[in-house]
């Protein structure tokens, strides 16, 4: 039984069917084991004798093993390993059956071979003990002229006979014994002969028992029944009899002959039977193991050649089932494609429906060529079917069971759809038979139309079934011998669900019952009854057949004959036995039975029965619609070394199937689904039968208006059971629910309700609305007060049913398992839906769809109003609120207006990007639908007439407070205070022609006192009237540094009066005072930011914003903790809105992300250690702008940029982006330390740990160093320190473009020096500058070679030192630059060192001049922008140390550069 697990994986790709294992009988621990010797063949059908086997192949192939006496060697007379039978090669074999000692087959054109013991003339063959080879067996109908070959569908051998059904339903014999059922004295019966007591009747199946047979018969049509008479006409006792008990009257018609049956008028009544006597003891305990022991559960669940290609109607591979599922037959479907799409309908139709209504009906007797054209069986198709499922086939012995795996059961509905054809419709499977007459040929045309009159009766059926609540629950879905396609267990589940079943057995009337496939079945037994095994109540033989009277009714369908007992499966599934019982074999009490009974199965539904010599077997249902193994019978426990035999009185689980496939499941799947889709079109049909007879009741134009084809009535209030709370006296409010909306009618008005989006409760009796409804719609809301608690209750109930049915999408959803599809109570408060506003005057006519809660829209959405206007984003309470996109539409200019980004309360609030249709694009923060905050604007593009851009602060829609205006088309660029969308205040403006402006505006105007420098340094300090206009009091001073006093009047650049007095400062000082070059620089430096905004005064809203974030309403007023708390929703929020976006994470973007979510812990004193985790996470924070640190630093570097880039690159703003970096890092400090409180103010040190004093020797004095010269050891906290790191890299692009602007002319006289003294070789420059002799290297390497310097070498002294002082250009921060310098005084040291070959200490004589011509030879091209740089940001403590003292040696080296000259 491992196979069905292996079974069930087939989908997956396993594809292992048809494997076969073998276990003891009578173990009540079952150990299967595999066949050795297939190598990998599938098996079709595996059938046992007592002690050998046949198993039938894919292809056709029969192979043996076991016990084969009959063969002639003796190697091969006990063989463990299956061998082929070669004699039947080429001969395709569809079925197979073993006797005890012999054995049959059928080919697929109906030809019988026999082979093995023959002492009872079993095997057909005259005058021979055994057969060893398959031999040929003739079956001829001798009442046919010319004599006509018999084609056999199915065989069934016994212990000394063999029965085999024939394609014309009718029974041939050979062998010996008085279960042939044959007229005759003389045995053995060598040659076939027809069984004539059941010639005329269609034989379902039969089986054989070891000395019994047994034939299910379908009944007889009704009008050819005969009249009961009241007597046996063959043993004259009364038919009917009638017993008087002490309180009841017993009246009985199962009147069972003990003579037979009685023959037939023309026929000699000679009755010979055989020896009631003890059968010889070596045969007492044998039986013929007939087929049927596996077969059931093989064809119950086996799918054979659904896409064949072969000629035939339906392949099967089984004999004895085909009996049950493979007869001549005209089929519905003209070719396998309308097979295919009936099979698929099979999830919306009913398997009952099929049966009355699609399945093929019963015909007359069609021709042989007919019945051999559809039900030869052919060869399995090279495809199969897309549904397999396991098939166990449990055939059985005295010491071995066999149990194999096949393909699953989808053909079972087109076996009943051949069940009772006529024709075939494949051409080539007539050959080798006659051709049909012109009798046949019209029988065929008569069946055809009669067939399809039927369709309308049958259609109309449904409504003639008899309703039976007690059986049809139970009562199979399928025919005699056929798959159930339906559980039983699931049937009698459907039925606890109080929905009404329909039986399947219809009314038996006139042409149905001809036409219909019926479940009126007839069991019929003969042979020896010794043991009760006939049934008929008695232990007397049987010669001729005889039904079984007590099974009449049953519906049977299915039989199966052991050694000396008998099974019959019924359609409720139920099982009967009968037959000796001294093993348990028949499923309850010991004591046999000579009449059937019912046996007490545990399962829930057998869906199929095999008998063997003591035991007999079950596949039923568990209860989790697994099939299940019962055995009953003999049972085998060892104990104390002892073996001891027990009898099972109820059939106990043998194998239980651990997993189904997926088409078992689908099959009951679609068996629930019918019987839902049943009650719920007959549920359909009475709401629409309703509603019409409410559009009669009401008629007028309130109704017409609301008629609608899909539209039912649900309850109305026209009783007054309804009423409106706080109505008029006099006012009529009439309620009328339907199944999409609730109407409420006011005299000639009325109004709808989509229930889409209404909300209905209970109101509490506390507050006085005694049997009140609460009404909520999206613009409404009203209360119903009903008349009675009941009809409360009854308005609730259908209203939320209603509702929720709505929400739902379509009323026609069958819900699986639900019953009869119940709705829920109570539909959910949040839901999806579509509305459109009437009421509401500022959604008035708009359409929002998306998500609602209690009547307002609550969650995504999308609004559209009537005016093109649209929003689509997050909702709250009926408003905008959240993250959205709004569109508005401009008609004058055919464009929108659009904004993307965060809403409050129905308004713009938050950070968003206004793009308006003029072309300009806002980007920044809003409050109140307006620009409110920090923002930039851009108007226009750099081609349009008049671009420009603005980052700074809003206020209500306004420009206000410090903000930068770049004036594109002019050229010039704003820096200063903003009220009212004009300049007002101090400020500076700066020209792309290198004026610079600083001073006070009024009205976008320079008014009042100022500072004008030209690009020549010329300095106007005085009065301004207009836009660079003088006017008033003033001093210009000039280049060369004299200055004139006086008043001014006119425009820069056009001509100014002057009236005033010229100073010459040269002619009245001393020579030796007389200014260097640029004298005007250092005051130009003393003046300039003196008028400007203040540095911290600029960009106060960015951090605003931020704090505001961080939820403080003022810098550093507020609580930690609810700060970080703000900063873990940011950075969750903004994680899900960009998994909502287009725009992807990066992996080291998420990371980032998840390491920020935990909030660094400061426990204890605060150390150094401490220090560097606040930096890595500062690092971190300011990497994303997810973080409201990282989105303040990604601001504060984009108004710098935008401050200082193109006409903002001026030298004369070095000064204020200097002091802007130290205004940045001072509140960004604020910040971290609100953050952060452990974390030090600035200036205050941080001691260093034991292992962290031990400094290294000093560079110039030897003594220990600790990094500064402090008064106490440790670490500095500084802003520089700490935010550097993090801030400069941004902003060093445009700070550096400004040193070099500033620093220009120096830097021209000192790159010429440079490129001067650069010219001469190392001995010679190093002569030069003074460096001592011994300092000089002797040998330097070059290339890895170590050469001696000689006077043309070039390039080479110091080489490393030259090599790491250039670095400095690479590096941002000040901190980063001094290590370079730094580093490259160790290697001075170094190489120095490496000359000397000793110890010693540098004096500053000494290590002045060696490290210039370091720098020399570095060529670093803007010496004097890095000098300058690191002058103004590095940290102050370090000014008096050793990296101090290394930056002004490389300072003066600067200086010392530009002065000198070459001798």
């Amino acid at each position: 039984m491992d196979s069905q697990e292996r079974s069930s994986e087939e989908a997956e790709g396993a594809k292992e069917r048809g494997l076969v294992y073998v276990w003891k009988a009578g173990s009540c621990s079952v150990t299967p084991e595999r066949l050795p010797g297939l190598s990998g063949k599938t098996v079709l059908q595996a059938a046992l004798g007592i002690h050998h086997g046949l198993l039938l192949t894919e292809g056709g192939a029969v192979y043996s093993f076991g016990k084969l006496p009959w063969r002639s060697g003796p190697e091969e007379s006990c063989v463990n390993t299956p061998i082929l039978e070669n004699t039947l090669l080429g001969h395709r074999i569809i079925t197979v059956a073993a006797g005890s000692f012999h054995n049959g087959a059928v080919t697929e054109s109906g030809v019988v071979y026999m082979w093995g013991d023959n002492s009872a003339g079993q095997c057909a063959v005259a005058n021979q003990p055994c057969v060893p080879e398959p031999q040929l067996v003739s079956i001829c109908d001798s009442e046919t002229s010319p004599l006509l070959s018999v084609r056999i569908l199915q065989l069934a051998c016994g212990e000394e006979h063999t029965l085999a059904l024939s394609l014309s339903r009718e029974i041939w014999a050979w062998g010996s014994g008085c279960q042939l059922g044959l007229i005759t004295t003389t045995f053995p019966v060598t040659k076939p002969q027809k069984v004539e007591h059941l010639a005329g009747r269609v034989v379902l199946q039969i089986a054989c028992g070891a000395y019994h047979s047994l034939a299910l018969v379908q009944c007889l049509p009704v009008q050819e029944m005969k009249p009961i008479p009241e007597r046996c006409n063959h043993c004259s006792q009364p038919l009917i009899t009638m017993t008087d008990k002490e309180d009841h009257v017993i009246i009985s018609d199962s009147h069972c002959c003990p003579l037979g049956v009685a023959l037939s008028a023309n026929q000699p009544e000679t009755h010979v039977f055989c020896p009631s006597s003890d059968t010889p003891e070596g045969k007492s305990v044998t039986t013929g193991q007939s087929e049927d022991c596996q077969k059931p559960i093989v064809e119950q669940h086996r799918l054979i050649g659904l896409e064949s290609d072969g000629p035939s109607g339906l392949t099967s591979s089984d004999g004895q089932e085909d009996s049950g599922i493979s007869s001549s037959g005209n089929t519905l479907f003209s070719d396998k494609k309308e097979v295919k799409e009936y099979l698929i309908g099979l999830s919306d139709h009913s398997l009952n429906e099929s049966l009355n209504k699609n399945i093929c009906t019963e015909p007359e007797q069609p021709s042989q060529e007919e019945q051999l054209g559809a039900c030869i069986p052919g060869p399995p198709g090279s495809s199969t079917s897309a549904l397999n499922s396991l098939v166990a086939s449990c055939a059985s012995a005295v010491g071995v069971r066999v149990a194999a795996t096949y393909e699953a059961g989808a053909l079972s509905l087109k076996k009943v759809m051949n069940f009772y054809g006529t024709s075939s419709s494949e051409p080539g499977s007539q050959s080798g038979s006659r051709s049909p007459g012109p009798e046949a040929l019209k029988d065929s045309r008569e069946e055809q139309v009669r067939l399809e009159s039927m369709q309308g009766k049958k259609s109309s059926s449904l409504v003639d079934i008899r309703e039976e609540e007690s059986e049809g629950g139970s009562r199979r879905l399928s025919l005699p011998g056929l798959l159930s396609q339906v559980s039983p267990r699931l049937l009698r589940k459907v039925g606890r669900a109080k929905m009404r079943t329909v039986a399947l057995t219809p009314t038996y009337s006139g042409e149905a019952d001809a036409l219909l496939p019926s479940l009126r079945t007839e069991v019929w037994s003969w042979g020896k009854g010794k043991e009760g095994q006939l049934g008929h109540g008695d232990v007397l033989p049987r010669l001729q057949p005889l039904c079984v009277k007590s099974l009449d009714g049953k519906e049977v369908i299915h039989l199966s004959a052991g050694g000396h007992h008998s099974l019959a499966l019924t359609a409720k599934s139920q099982v009967y036995s009968w037959g000796s019982n001294i093993s348990g074999q028949l499923g309850h009490l010991n004591s046999p039975t000579t009449v059937p009974r019912l046996s007490r199965v545990c399962g829930d539904g057998v869906w199929t029965t095999a008998a063997g010599l003591d035991y007999s077997l079950f596949l039923a249902d568990e209860k989790d619609f697994q099939p299940g193994l019962y055995y009953s019978g003999q049972e085998t426990s060892r104990e104390n070394n002892m073996n001891e035999n027990s009898c099972a009185k109820s059939p106990a689980l043998l194998l239980a199937c651990s997993k189904a496939s997926p088409e078992y499941q689908k099959l009951q799947d679609s068996s629930s689904c019918y019987e839902s889709l049943a009650v719920h079109l007959s549920r359909k049909i009475k709401e629409a039968e309703y509603t019409l007879g409410f559009w009669k009741t009401f008629p007028g134009k309130m109704t017409d208006s609301l008629r609608k084809p899909e539209r039912r009535l649900i309850c109305e209030s026209s009783n007054r059971g309804l009423s409106l709370q706080h109505a008029g006296r006099f006012s009529v409010n009439w309620f009328i629910l339907f199944n999409d909306a609730l109407v409420h009618a006011q005299f000639s008005t009325h109004h709808i309700f989509p229930l889409s989006t209404l909300w209905v409760e209970a109101l509490s009796e506390e507050a006085g609305n005694v049997n009140g409804l609460k009404i909520t719609t999206p613009e409404e809301q009203f209360v119903l007060v009903s008349s009675t608690p009941q009809e409360k209750t009854k308005w609730l109930r259908a209203i939320s049913q209603a509702v929720d049915q709505a929400l739902k999408g379509t009323s026609d959803m069958i819900l699986y398992g639900a019953g009869g599809n119940v709705p829920r109570q109570e539909p959910p408060i949040s839901r999806s839906a579509k509305y459109t506003f009437y009421k509401d005057p500022r959604f008035k006519d708009a359409v929002y769809d998306g998500r609602w809660l209690s009547g307002k829209p609550h969650g995504r959405g999308i609004l559209k109003w009537a005016d093109g206007r649209m929003y689509s984003g997050t909702f709250r309470t009926g408003l905008e609120d959240g993250y959205g996109e709004y569109r508005v539409p401009n008609k004058a200019l055919n464009k929108e207006d659009h904004y993307v980004g965060y809403w409050k309360e129905g308004k713009m609030c938050g950070h968003g990007v206004y793009s308006y249709a003029t072309g300009e694009v806002y980007e920044g923060c809003f409050q109140d639908n307006m620009r409110h905050g920090h923002g930039l604007l851009r108007s226009g593009k750099l081609t349009s007439s008049s671009p420009s851009m603005f980052i700074g602060q809003w206020i209500m829609d306004k420009k206000s407070g410090y903000g930068v205006f770049d004036d594109i088309t002019r050229g010039e660029k704003y820096m200063g205070m903003w009220q009212d969308d004009v300049c007002q205040g101090n400020g500076v403006v700066v020209t792309q022609f290198g004026l610079y402006y600083e001073g006070a505006f009024s009205t976008n105007k320079m008014m009042g006192t100022g500072i004008l420098l030209s690009e020549d340094d010329t300095v106007y300090e005085g009065e301004f009237s207009d836009n660079w206009t003088l006017s008033g009091k003033g001093t210009l001073t000039l280049p060369n540094g004299d200055y004139i006093e006086g008043l001014f009047s006119g425009e820069w650049g056009s001509g100014i009066k002057i009236t005033g007095t010229y100073f010459k400062p040269s002619l009245y000082e001393n020579e030796k005072d007389k200014p260097k070059a640029l004298p005007t620089r250092h005051f130009i430096r003393r003046k300039l930011g003196i008028l400007a905004v203040s540095p911290d005064e600029k960009w106060r809203a960015v951090f605003e914003e931020c704090w505001n974030q961080l939820g403080c309403e003022s810098p550093g007023q507020g609580d930690r903790w609810k700060a970080w708390d703000n900063i873990a929703v940011a950075l969750t929020t903004n994680r899900r809105q960009h998994k909502d976006s287009l725009e992807l994470l990066s992996r080291s973007h998420t990371q980032t992300l998840e390491s920020l979510e935990f909030i660094p812990q400061h426990i204890g004193a605060f150390t150094l250690e401490k220090y560097e985790n606040i930096k890595k996470y500062l690092i971190k924070a300011c990497d994303t702008p997810l973080h409201p640190l990282g989105k303040l630093v990604e601001t504060l570097v984009a108004v710098y940029r935008m401050t200082y880039v193109g006409v903002g690159a001026n030298r004369r703003l070095l000064q204020e982006a200097v002091r802007e970096i130290k205004s940045y890092l001072k509140r960004i400090f604020q910040l971290v330390r609100f953050l952060f409180p452990d974390l030090p103010e600035e200036g205050s040190t941080i001691p260093f740990l034991a292992t962290e004093t031990k400094g290294r020797r000093s560079f110039c004095s030897g003594k220990s160093d600790s990094r500064s010269e402090s008064p106490e050891p440790g670490y500095v906290v500084t802003s520089f320190g700490l935010l550097l790191p993090v801030l400069l890299p941004r902003l060093y692009p445009p700070l550096f473009m400004l040193y070099a602007l500033d620093n220009e002319r120096e830097e021209d006289i000192y790159w010429e020096c440079v490129l001067r003294l650069n010219k001469q070789t190392d001995m010679a420059l190093l002569s030069f500058l003074g460096v001592q002799a011994k300092f000089w290297p002797g040998a330097v390497s070059i290339l890895g070679e170590s050469r001696k310097v000689s006077s043309n070498t070039k390039d080479a002294c110091f080489a490393s030192a030259v090599e790491c002082l250039q670095q400095i250009s690479t590096t941002f921060t000040p901190a980063d630059k001094l290590k370079v310098i730094q580093q490259t005084f160790e290697e001075i040291s170094q190489s120095v060192l490496e000359t000397l070959q000793e110890d010693f200490l540098w004096s500053m004589d000494d290590l002045f001049p060696v490290f210039l011509y370091v720098v020399l030879r570095a060529r670093i091209r803007n010496l004097g922008s890095e000098v300058h740089l690191i002058e103004d940001l590095m940290d102050p403590y370090l000014q008096h140390g050793e990296q101090g003292i290394m930056f002004t040696t490389l300072k003066a080296c600067y200086y010392q550069i530009q002065h000198e000259k070459l001798a």
